[in-house]
């Protein structure tokens, strides 16, 4: 276990614009921003709330993979959904995901999010303690 903060980046283009890091460890834990399905300028899974929050899980999963860890350390995820009727959709790609180690999770329905195409926002928490 480490006191250092140590931020890394992923290359969206919010984080610049916006003055943010994808995650973030401090401590005993490992924080990934708000991610989407975008890798660079390209959105993956347009229209598709199920692909779009595999490759946001997939890339936030690889943010933390940037400390040494991998999915057995997620304590937390979060989801934000546009719309209530994916909800089962993005739960699936959850639990495909996260079965194994049964993270708590929270899933909220939200107005929208800074790109119309953009359907589901995961955030994970990590734990990098002993």
């Amino acid at each position: 276990m480490t006191d250092a903060v140590r931020r890394v980046q992923s290359g969206s283009p919010w984080e610049e614009s916006f003055g943010f890091a994808r995650a973030v460890a401090a401590g005993d834990r490992v924080l990934v921003a708000g991610t989407t399905s975008f890798r660079g300028d390209v959105l993956y899974g347009e229209g598709d709330p199920y692909e779009q929050a595999k490759v946001a899980f997939t890339s936030a999963v690889e943010a933390i993979g940037e400390f040494g860890l991998g999915i057995g350390s997620v304590i937390r995820t979060r989801m934000y959904l546009t719309h209530a009727r994916d909800v089962d959709a993005v739960g699936r790609a959850h639990k495909e995901i996260f079965d194994s180690v049964r993270p708590v999770s929270t899933l909220l329905v939200v107005e929208g999010f800074v790109d119309p195409r953009i359907l589901v926002e995961v955030e994970l928490e990590a734990f990098r303690g002993a």
